[in-house]
């Protein structure tokens, strides 16, 4: 059976999850344990970061070449299109969803968090041992206020404006490219799972997120997208 090693709130580990769900393969969760569990995945892969697929004697990391593997060990239903300018669109989409959209989620999530102590201890991976977790529950806000000041504010605009574009483009679309479920709607989808939980998220997280994004109305028809998405990929 394919083994996912991750860290459940990851969005790059949920990218690959919702490629397994669309590929319909059964797979094992193994939560890597911060520390001593990344020391591990480093004798396994060669590096320390997640996501990383294990199918048999084949050992995969980083999300966007496991979903190539996917895709090419499951062709159907395609992710990728038959059409190379929609196929590059798509691989364009991923690629900036995985880095500006992944940088500016980031900086968002740690502005949250900072102010949120549930949303931090909520945050650490399942597989975090008890002191760091009692650790980090502990911190005061205001102890971490002072995060918030050197957070780039340029980014965070950038982020609301991309955003806001977003939203424009799934209003007038189902999909991102072209007529059906692809890479890319996935890739975008999972980005946003860290601005505002969804359900798969569980407690205490669901519904959560970044103050002032999450709860915006404007914003309501992208996470509706979005959680859409994650239903016709199975995650939902």
């Amino acid at each position: 059976m394919l083994a996912l090693h991750q860290f459940r709130h990851s969005a790059f580990c949920e990218k690959v999850r919702l490629v397994l769900a669309v590929k319909q393969l059964a797979y094992e969760v193994v939560e890597v344990t911060p520390g001593l569990g990344q020391l591990e995945l480093f004798r396994l892969s060669g590096q320390r970061q997640v996501p990383v697929l294990v199918d048999g004697a084949e050992v995969i990391a980083d999300s966007t070449a496991i979903a190539a593997y996917l895709e090419a060990k499951v062709p159907e239903p395609a992710l990728l299109p038959a059409d190379p300018g929609q196929r590059a669109q798509v691989l364009l989409l991923e690629d900036w969803a995985d880095t500006a959209l992944a940088a500016g989620a980031r900086l968002a999530l740690v502005q949250a968090a900072a102010a949120d102590a549930v949303l931090r201890g909520a945050l650490l991976p399942q597989a975090t041992p008890t002191a760091l977790r009692s650790l980090v529950d502990a911190l005061p806000s205001g102890l971490l206020s002072g995060v918030s000041q050197v957070i780039d504010h340029g980014g965070l605009q950038q982020l609301r404006c991309n955003l806001e574009q977003l939203t424009a483009l799934v209003g007038s679309r189902s999909y991102l490219v072209g007529e059906c479920l692809s890479l890319a709607d996935l890739a975008v989808a999972a980005q946003l799972s860290l601005l505002q939980f969804p359900v798969s998220a569980g407690a205490p997280l669901v519904g959560r997120g970044v103050a002032g994004i999450a709860d915006d109305p404007q914003l309501t028809p992208l996470f509706a997208w979005r959680d859409r998405i994650a239903a016709e990929a199975g995650r939902g």
